[in-house]
């Protein structure tokens, strides 16, 4: 039997836990930038499911979602099987991204999953995830929870953060992060906390930094004063949330409420995959219209990443969009195939309200 090709990171990082169980990439942005129609074929990073869910509800032919980790299938799994069987208000109450009381063990036992998703929850340290709210315990969630419990505090009391949120002009916002938010404390813990080494600790793994250069806390904090000056706090469901804890009155596109049935009703349309995108092109044999690529390239080399394009290629027609996010390691194809609209890019980037990202690309194919 021929093995399966592999991605780059598969040899370097550990995919056993649930790093996300939420996706922190801005889906608004991704669906205008993909402009998926009833006919496109969609291949995403599975993650949490969020941004992959959040095309799904835009009506293609079909979603597959793949991702290297089973952790993360699980709780995209799990997420499907909430979507189909939850109302909108259980849902959130289940994933424990709003406050209320849940009895979420007794919802869970309710779900209908398969014995493979049931086994990998019902496991002693899962089920204590299902307990607390799973969608608020990856490991990059907690660590916004130590942000916003440990680090903040000292810097910011719970009465300014609430400020912060307040919506306000961007006269207002400007003023208020230059003379009351942006003081020197704030810097020296961010710089600290979104530092390679904590961030490569407690959120991301260290291996994701590889091919980063220069200061991640730097760049981090360049976008998140975009993100709490130019555009509006108060209509960021990410700031919210990193910030608070819980989504109040602003969600991410696939936790509306006016989302909700779209997504519900194509749920047979979806498909998550245990694999690399590599391994799962080697075996498909249509043609994907639109391609959500996280932001995997952040871990390749320039090499690997011209070698994957080359395969997506293979597999694509003229017409077939790239979306993908560089967060720290900037990485582009040079593929002849390729065009890309830099300007639109650009723009694209300023709307980004989950600030982390320096750089927004969407590719086509000539």
């Amino acid at each position: 039997m021929r093995s399966e090709i592999k991605s780059e990171i598969e040899n370097r990082a550990k995919f056993d836990l649930i790093r996300y169980s939420q996706v922190w990439e801005d889906a608004d942005l991704l669906i205008e930038a993909l402009d998926v129609k009833p006919h496109d074929v969609v291949l995403s990073i599975a993650s949490a499911g969020d941004n992959a869910f959040a095309l799904l509800a835009q009506n293609p032919k079909k979603v597959y979602a793949v991702d290297l980790s089973f952790a993360q299938i699980a709780c995209c799994e799990l997420r499907k099987a909430m979507y189909r069987e939850l109302s909108h208000k259980e849902h959130l109450l289940f994933g424990g991204v709003i406050s209320g009381a849940a009895d979420r063990i007794s919802v869970f036992n309710k779900l209908n999953l398969s014995p493979e998703i049931r086994e990998y929850w019902e496991q002693s340290h899962n089920i204590e995830l299902i307990k607390k709210g799973f969608m608020a315990q990856g490991k990059f969630e907690k660590y916004f929870g130590l942000f916003r419990k440990k680090a903040l505090p000292l810097v910011h009391t719970r009465k300014r953060v609430a400020n912060l949120l307040e919506p306000k002009s961007y006269e207002e916002r400007k003023i208020f992060y230059d003379k009351v938010w942006d003081n020197f404390r704030w810097k020296m813990m961010f710089r600290v906390f979104f530092s390679r080494f904590v961030m490569g600790r407690l959120g991301r793994d260290k291996e994701f930094f590889k091919y980063v250069e220069g200061s991640v806390a730097d760049k981090i904090l360049s976008r998140s004063k975009h993100a709490l000056s130019v555009l509006e706090p108060a209509q960021n469901p990410y700031m919210i949330y990193i910030l608070n804890g819980e989504y109040t009155t602003v969600f991410p596109y696939s936790l509306r409420e006016e989302n909700y049935e779209k997504i519900r009703n194509n749920l047979e349309k979806i498909e998550f995959k245990k694999q690399s995108i590599e391994g799962f092109l080697e075996n498909y044999n249509g043609i994907v219209n639109c391609y959500n690529l996280s932001d995997i390239f952040e871990y390749m080399s320039q090499e690997s990443m011209e070698q994957l394009f080359t395969h997506m290629l293979s597999k694509s027609e003229k017409g077939t969009r790239f979306a993908y996010w560089n967060m720290l390691a900037l990485r582009k194809s040079n593929n002849p195939r390729i065009t890309t609209d830099d300007d639109k890019n650009r723009e694209l980037l300023l709307k980004d309200k989950a600030f982390f990202y320096s750089a927004f690309e969407l590719d086509e194919v000539k």
